[in-house]
C-alpha cells in the first residue's frame, strides 16, 4: 500500500545556507507523526514546504498519491495551526472556525451546524457569541484547532502549538489534540522542539539535526535504540560513564539502581553529591570520582532519602550501556 504522505530528497536553500538536506520519510494514513529537533534543525521549514508557504529548492512532497510540490497553498486541502494562535481578533468564536468554511462557499445552515460540531469537539459549546480576547489562551488554541480541521482537510499540520502555554495547560491540550486526531483519523504532522511532547503522543518521530534526518522511528525505538550519538544524548536524560567502561560509554539514569538486580553485572561507587525532592521521584546525583552520574528513585512514605554526602554503590547491566562512538 502507498503512503499517504511522502517526502522525497527535500532540499531547502536560502542563499548559500542549505537548511534542509535531502530529507525523506513516508508515512500511513491516519498517523501522528512529529518532527522533533533543536531549533534551527530545518522541522519547521519542513513543514512550511508540506503547507506550500516555502518552495522547495529540489525534492517533491506527495499526499495521497497526488504531487502537491508546487500547488498553492490553498490547493492542497490541508489544516494548519500555528504558534501563535492567528485569530481574528474582530471575529467571534464562532466566525473564526467557520471563516475557512464560508471561503469555501458552505451554506449558512450546514456551517452553523459543523461549527457546533467543532465546538463540542474542543470542549467549547456556548462559546461561539465570544470573541478571541475574552478566551484563555489554551481556548484560543483550542478555537484555532478547530478552525483548522472544520473543512475536513487531508493532513493537519501543528507548527510547536504549545510553546505559548504553561506547562500545566501544556500537557492538557496535547492530550485533547491526540485524542481529537485519533477520533477524526487525520493524518498529522506536529513540529515541535520539546522530545517529552513528542514521545508522549507521536505515533513515529522524525528526529532532525543541522538540516539532515537522523532517525525515524517510535518512540520506545527512538529512546531505547537511539541510531546515531547525536538522538542518544538529545532525547531524554544520558550519563557519560567513566574512562574505565570504554571510550563514550553512556547509560540512561533509570537503568542504575542503588540495589542490585538479577541483570546487573556492574557496579560503580561514589558520594550522594545531590539530592531533588520531585513528588513521586527523587532524583539523585552522584560524584564518581569526579565523573557526576545520575539516577531517580521513588519516592515512598516508608522509605527514608538518601543525604548529601552518604557514600553509595550504584548498580548497572552491562547490556544497557550506549556505545555512543559506534
Amino acid at each position: 500500500m502507498a503512503a499517504f504522505l511522502e517526502v522525497q530528497n527535500l532540499v531547502k536553500t536560502f542563499g548559500t545556507n542549505t537548511v534542509v538536506k535531502g530529507a525523506s520519510f513516508a508515512f500511513d494514513k491516519g498517523e501522528f507523526i512529529s518532527l522533533l529537533g533543536p531549533s534551527g534543525c530545518g522541522k519547521t521549514t519542513i513543514l512550511r514546504m508540506i503547507a506550500g508557504f516555502e518552495r522547495p529548492t529540489s525534492g517533491a512532497i506527495t499526499v495521497d498519491g497526488r504531487d502537491i510540490t508546487h500547488l498553492k497553498p490553498n490547493q492542497r486541502q490541508l489544516g494548519m495551526v500555528f504558534q501563535a494562535y492567528a485569530l481574528f481578533p474582530n471575529l467571534t468564536v464562532g466566525d473564526n472556525i467557520g471563516f475557512g468554511l464560508k471561503i469555501a462557499g458552505m451554506q449558512a445552515a450546514e456551517r452553523r451546524a459543523r461549527i457546533e460540531e467543532m465546538l463540542r469537539l474542543i470542549g467549547l459549546s456556548g462559546y461561539d457569541k465570544r470573541y478571541p480576547y475574552e478566551l484563555s489562551g489554551g481556548q484560543q488554541q483550542r478555537v484555532a484547532l478547530a478552525r483548522a480541521i472544520a473543512p475536513k482537510p487531508r493532513l493537519l499540520l501543528l507548527d510547536e502549538p504549545l510553546s505559548a502555554l504553561d506547562a500545566k495547560i501544556r500537557v492538557s491540550l496535547r492530550e485533547e489534540i491526540r485524542a481529537i486526531q485519533r477520533e477524526l483519523g487525520i493524518t498529522t504532522v506536529f513540529v515541535t522542539h520539546d522530545q517529552e511532547e513528542a514521545l508522549s503522543i507521536s505515533d513515529r518521530i522524525v528526529v532532525m539535526n543541522a538540516g539532515n534526518i537522523e532517525q525515524i522511528g517510535t518512540a520506545h525505538d527512538i529512546y531505547n535504540r537511539p541510531a546515531t550519538p547525536f538522538v542518544a544524548t538529545f532525547v531524554g536524560q544520558l550519563n557519560m560513564l567513566p574512562e574505565s567502561f570504554g571510550p563514550e560509554r553512556a547509560i540512561r539514569p533509570e537503568l542504575i539502581s542503588l540495589t542490585p538486580r538479577p541483570d546487573t553485572d556492574k557496579t560503580l561507587t561514589g558520594t550522594i553529591a545531590d539530592v531533588s525532592f520531585l513528588g513521586s521521584v527523587i532524583r539523585l546525583r552522584v560524584d564518581v570520582a569526579g565523573t557526576p552520574i545520575s539516577l531517580d528513585t521513588f519516592n515512598t512514605q516508608s522509605a527514608t532519602p538518601p543525604r548529601r554526602g552518604d557514600s553509595v554503590t550504584l548498580h548497572l547491566a552491562e547490556k544497557d550501556v550506549l556505545a555512543l562512538g559506534t
